[in-house]
């Protein structure tokens, strides 16, 4: 398996406040989407998000995005090698994704092809 790039998850209170900060500190632009009830903005390495607690409460417990270019590849290789799956593949407005729980505890969202 190899990791392409890692995105960081930055819970944020008010998105339309917090993407101009991002968008400079990165020189990118923002990419905005909706998904499961949650706002959500990608400024280059980061996924800034908002919303009600219940909503963002199952984006808020990842600890950050790996991309992969074979997600079948990468997350049978991760639970062969003692990850759990705490959401298996599924489609989402950015690709497919599964999040894994590692050995050590960490909680990571995979997404890829």
């Amino acid at each position: 398996m190899s990791i392409e790039s890692v995105v960081v998850r930055q819970r944020v209170a008010d998105l339309d406040a917090a993407v101009p900060f991002y968008e400079k500190l990165t020189g990118s632009s923002a990419s905005r989407f909706s998904f499961a009830g949650v706002d959500l903005a990608g400024v280059g390495p980061f996924l800034l998000f908002s919303g009600p607690d219940e909503a963002v409460a199952r984006v808020a417990g990842v600890t950050a995005t790996l991309a992969v270019a074979d997600l079948d590849a990468a997350v049978g290789e991760a639970v062969a090698a003692g990850a759990e799956v705490v959401a298996p593949k599924s489609p989402t407005p950015q690709g497919r994704r599964a999040v894994l729980r590692h050995p050590q505890g960490g909680v990571f969202e995979y997404v890829g092809g």
